[in-house]
């Protein structure tokens, strides 16, 4: 065991496993101020219940047998056979194979609580639960495994390096396809209850972000550093662009508009971020901030009540990401080439992987909530809506309103 190696594998799990309370400071702050227990709570509830079904079933389904297709085996149910001292890798590894199960237990955690962010206070928590359970089994989990476990999509080629398709570009579309079952809000005029919380998750989601990314090298190498520093690059560059676009619109530099660009940024980058040089991630992160902008107002002009806007920033951020890198992929840094060096080919597979990936989580997640509404009611009623989740569902309130 290389202890070096071993305790970056734990700092970067650390790191993504801080992204998921990020996530709910981010959509906390963001809601309104009768919601923010009942967003974060989903969030959270996420950090309990999928690490139950990882150890139970989840890693099995996604990293034990089933070369080449779409599922894995149940060899590995509740771990079984995975000795603590089993180093990570085929032929011998650096670090315990539990470090590694804990690393992508963190991916399978915040993948479906990006998803909440669309439904803000339209949702009962017990459907919700359920949606948490099917949606990871016959959406996230096939994914990991074609893409990272060996399944058909590795076969083919596709790339993905930390989760443009796996976890944006399925999430984002899942939470556009939730939109459209659940329907509008009542009140939709609702401003975020707190600015300053939705920065604290963004830092929080950033910071997380190193780890998501540069771990998902799985050791220390020229490419962990690579990664980390286009992770920055983009978001910085997503952030800025975004504030730019927005306060020539508006004529107002927006605070909120700033921390948007910088997530959709870190989304972009993430299918590319150790696959593609310098100047590929510049590029990347300015088309982020405005292809996200642009996304997000045509979400507005249709009068579709993507609440916290999870589809433009990161279902069109997954998306956009893993088409750039089939384009500026580049054979010396991450042993592929992409459309700039000739690679037609490659380029086909990202976009066709993404769109049905894409296709298939929107699909599926419409015709699941139609099946859990025969069973358990989703959305919420109008009273429990108007008197705001937090009270009306769960018994509590974020703040004291009686307090000084």
């Amino acid at each position: 065991m290389d202890t070096g190696s071993t305790t970056f594998m734990i700092l970067c799990t650390s790191l993504v496993m801080l992204m998921t309370p990020g996530l709910a400071f981010f959509y906390g702050g963001l809601a309104g101020k009768r919601n923010i227990l009942g967003i974060m709570m989903q969030t959270f509830v996420s950090l309990g219940l999928t690490t139950v079904m990882w150890v139970a079933f989840g890693y099995s389904l996604c990293f034990s047998g089933g070369e080449g297709g779409v599922i894995g085996n149940f060899d590995f149910l509740f771990l079984n056979g995975i000795e603590p001292t089993e180093l990570f890798g085929p032929t011998g590894g650096k670090y315990p194979t539990y470090i590694f199960i804990a690393y992508q237990m963190m991916f399978a955690i915040i993948t479906p609580a990006l998803i909440t962010g669309a439904f803000v206070n339209r949702v009962t928590f017990k459907s919700y639960l359920i949606f948490l359970v099917f949606w990871q089994i016959f959406v996230y989990y096939p994914f990991v495994h074609m893409i990272w476990g060996g399944g058909l999509l590795a076969e083919w080629g596709v790339l993905d390096f930390a989760g443009g398709i796996v976890v944006h570009a399925t999430a984002g579309f899942a939470a556009l396809a939730s939109v459209f079952y659940v329907g509008k809000r009542r009140d939709k005029q609702t401003p975020p209850n707190s600015i300053p919380l939705v920065a604290i998750g963004t830092g929080l989601l950033w910071f997380g972000w190193y780890g998501f990314n540069a771990g998902s090298v799985l050791d220390v190498t020229t490419s962990t550093t690579l990664a980390f520093l286009n992770t920055d690059v983009a978001a910085s560059f997503a952030a800025v662009t975004w504030l730019a676009i927005e306060w020539i619109e508006t004529g107002k530099p927006k605070f909120v508009g700033l921390l948007t660009g910088a997530v959709a940024g870190l989304a972009t980058i993430t299918p590319a971020a150790a696959f593609v040089p310098l100047w590929g991630a510049i590029v990347i992160g300015i088309s982020s901030g405005f292809v996200c902008y642009l996304a997000v107002k045509m979400k507005n002009k249709f009068g579709w009540d993507d609440a916290l806007d999870v589809w433009g920033v990161h279902g069109i951020g997954g998306t956009l990401g893993t088409i750039l890198l089939g384009i500026f992929a580049t054979a010396s840094i991450g042993g592929q080439a992409g459309l700039i060096e000739g690679d037609s080919a490659f380029f086909m597979k990202e976009v066709v992987s993404v769109l049905g990936a894409a296709a298939y989580a929107f699909i599926f997640t419409y015709v699941m909530l139609i099946i859990i509404n025969y069973f358990v009611r989703v959305r919420v009623t109008e009273d429990e809506e108007n008197a705001g989740l937090d009270e009306s569902l769960h018994g509590e309130k974020a703040y004291d309103e009686g307090a000084l």
